[in-house]
């Protein structure tokens, strides 16, 4: 089986990316009094806390051994609202602290696209294959996980619009969220011939960033 260099570094950048995206959740809640994920031995760096069997493994190897989209995720880092001294703030505050993380690891994939310019051969050529993987991976992670279904980073930002009487109802949903991204990512493009819903929204969400930061 030939594997070509740009499946490998994604293969390579993509754990570290979503444990660095977990950090930041945990980094988050700490910062807001929530010793949660600390006293969990989560509070770090070290990618075999944060690795997930399936979503670490299995599905970033089902993706490449099937020519798919090679996408994984990690354990999610614990933490308590009931810390927060205002929990919507306190949650949207978390939620979004992971999809910070992956905006951040893009941009400096940009700055390594860029600053292969300066180089020259294959050096060049790795460093910019490093920093246009890293980018195009943590900008996919990023929106995917903004997307406004639980348990993904998105779902935080729904309750800061939402009415008190609302809210249980939309907690009451998250039992059904596994479900609901089963039925997005695979069920309804294998029912419906041609229909790419997450081919569609990166089109028009990833991509004309990437096109815009990078050389």
């Amino acid at each position: 089986m030939n594997i070509s260099p740009v499946t490998i570094v994604w293969l390579v950048l993509l754990i570290p990316s979503i444990t660095f995206h977990e950090f930041m959740h945990g980094y988050a809640a700490y910062r807001l009094g929530d010793l949660t994920a600390k006293n969990a031995g989560r509070l770090t760096m070290n990618p075999i806390a944060s690795i997930d069997p399936f979503g670490s493994i299995v599905l970033p190897l089902i993706g490449f051994i099937f020519g798919g989209f090679i996408f994984g995720y990690a354990k999610p880092v614990p933490y308590n609202p009931r810390y927060f001294k205002n929990l919507r703030k306190g949650e949207l505050i978390v939620g979004l602290a992971g999809p910070a993380a992956n905006l951040a690891l893009a941009l400096a994939g940009a700055l390594l696209a860029w600053a292969s310019l300066l180089l020259s051969g294959s050096l060049a050529d790795g460093v910019r294959l490093v920093g246009v993987v890293l980018a195009y991976a943590n900008l996919v992670l990023m929106f995917f996980n903004l997307i406004p279904i639980p348990p993904l980073d998105g779902s935080s930002i729904v309750p800061v619009f939402l009415p008190n009487r609302a809210l249980k109802g939309w907690y009451q949903l998250q039992r059904y969220s596994f479900a609901i991204l089963i039925v997005l990512i695979f069920l309804l493009p294998s029912l419906v011939p041609g229909l790419d819903p997450f081919g569609w929204y990166f089109d028009h969400t990833v991509v004309p960033i990437l096109n815009a930061i990078l050389p």
